[in-house]
């Protein structure tokens, strides 16, 4: 019987360029969409997949991130004494229990492989889960929990899946499939990384969330610089999928790269639609725009 997965990773050391000059001083996983840090909607799917530890890798300036999921004594004094009871309970339903976070440093910026790989003694000796921060997932059923249920019933490795144009595989990691094995749930039988058009194997790509065993931290600690000079976690995955099986859950929601400015503003959009307190507001100023 496959173990369960209780840990999940969180890379969270990216210095976030593409939005500065606002993440000079915010991390870019903590700008908010609406008025929750992107970075919490993140956690949120991690916990609704049942995922018990969370780990944080991050990096200089980043103590914010760790300030968000602590107990903040005075704010929550504040609140209780001005009776604003909603808001004070929001803040502790959110709040993880003590010992369920774990912070680890990168130190410096190799890679998405080497950030994973430093989570390795905390993770330990057995599965677990990889979530890209950057990349909100919105859908009825939770990405993530779609991957655990997949793997309680198959074991090896899960990656999440979706389709891109065609044209566009040369932006992707894209996947070959094999035979499938129940409702968008398929053997991978190949993964290249940013293929030409006409090489590539299908237009499925690998899309921000990963179920790996713990083998992985072995060839990630022996794994050579690939692509932009960085530790690449694609090129162990490859290497993993040698000796074990792995394969794919197809996510048919929406995904928001909010790591992009148009992302980051598509999710804020999106998010905002579903709050009933704002959303004749933001259709209002949508119309707005459209005929201005």
């Amino acid at each position: 019987m496959s173990k369960r997965i209780r840990k999940a990773v969180f890379p969270v050391a990216g210095l976030g360029t593409r939005f500065l000059p606002a993440t000079k001083a915010v991390p870019k996983e903590m700008m908010t969409v609406v008025d929750r840090p992107a970075l919490q909607y993140v956690v949120d799917e991690a916990k609704a997949a049942g995922i018990e530890h969370f780990i944080f890798v991050t990096g200089r300036g980043k103590e914010v991130i760790e300030n968000h999921f602590d107990l903040a004594y005075e704010l929550e004094a504040t609140l209780a004494a001005r009776h604003k009871m909603a808001a004070l309970e929001e803040l502790r339903a959110e709040r993880p229990a003590a010992g369920t976070t774990s912070f680890t440093r990168q130190q410096e910026p190799l890679g998405l492989g080497h950030a994973v790989w430093c989570a390795r003694d905390i993770v330990g000796d057995e599965p677990f889960a990889v979530l890209l921060p950057d990349m909100l997932m919105k859908h009825t059923v939770p990405c993530l929990k779609s991957m655990v249920d997949a793997y309680e019933a198959s074991g090896g490795n899960i990656v999440s899946l979706e389709e891109c144009d065609p044209a566009q595989t040369s932006s992707y990691g894209i996947v070959a499939l094999g035979k499938t094995l129940g409702p968008d749930v398929h053997e991978i039988t190949g993964m290249v990384e940013k293929p030409k058009p006409a090489e590539a194997p299908s237009n499925f790509y690998i899309s921000g969330r990963y179920i790996l065993q713990p083998r992985i931290f072995d060839l990630l600690s022996t794994q050579a610089a690939g692509a932009g000079g960085e530790i690449q976690l694609t090129d162990s995955m490859l290497r993993l999928a040698e000796e074990d099986a792995f394969y794919g859950v197809r996510f048919r929601g929406t995904t928001f790269d909010t790591g992009t400015k148009l992302g980051f503003l598509k999710a804020n959009i999106a998010y905002g639609r579903e709050r009933m307190d704002i959303h004749p507001d933001i259709a209002g100023e949508l119309r707005a725009a459209l005929e201005g």
